[in-house]
């Protein structure tokens, strides 16, 4: 990995980051010292969330009339 001081990679940043993209890190030195590693970003575009996927697969009970008949026997004494 090759390193460059801080002069030397201004001066140069459009060609260094042109061969960071193609895969090429490079380290920024400040007076000989190694201050900054450049390697490539990668960008995962985010999955897209797909609406209705499950759709027929998956019931969902209507909870306006789930226990309706124990809870009328609840309200009349019955139970």
């Amino acid at each position: 990995m090759q390193q460059y001081n801080i002069h030397e990679a201004k001066t140069h940043l459009s060609s260094l980051i042109d061969n960071a993209i193609k895969g090429n890190s490079f380290i920024i030195a400040k007076a000989g010292k190694p201050v900054v590693k450049v390697v490539p970003y990668s960008f995962k575009e985010p999955k897209k969330q797909r609406i209705g996927f499950l759709k027929s697969k998956i019931s969902v009970a209507d909870f306006d009339s789930m226990g309706k008949d124990e809870i009328e026997k609840l309200f009349e004494g019955i139970l």
